[in-house]
């Protein structure tokens, strides 16, 4: 993945103090509707968190002891990132015998890491 560094030069921020009373009257009203969202967004940017999306959006579901075997840990650190990543509502499972199978919770998500995959790609 490509970082990019922003250098902050003296033209890119307004030189004066004035605002388009018309959009922000328009936007302003809007804008909590964000709240909440920031937790969507802090689960993914962890990065084991988002290697076991990413694969879950591969396969349908996958048990916790193979999500271990792909991200490289142990089942407990597996198991517990699978749990918060169901707490925040991006994965569920279901319980088969003594085996727990993972999914991704909804389209959204899957459509979620697709998106991130695609634009990381871009540069």
């Amino acid at each position: 993945m490509t970082q990019k560094t922003t250098i902050k030069s003296p033209n890119d921020a307004c030189e004066t103090s004035c605002f388009n009373g018309e959009v922000v009257s328009r936007v302003q009203p809007k804008i909590d509707e964000v709240i909440g969202v920031e937790l969507l967004f802090k689960a993914l940017s962890d990065a084991t968190r988002l290697k076991i999306v990413y694969a879950l959006t591969l396969e349908e579901e996958l048990c916790v002891c193979d999500v271990a075997q792909i991200i490289g840990s142990t089942t407990a650190t597996a198991s517990h990132h699978l749990r918060l990543l169901r707490n925040m509502g991006l994965a569920k499972y279901r319980k088969e015998g003594k085996m727990v199978y993972y999914s991704v919770k909804d389209d959204h998500v899957h459509q979620l890491v697709s998106i991130a995959l695609e634009h990381s790609r871009e540069d």
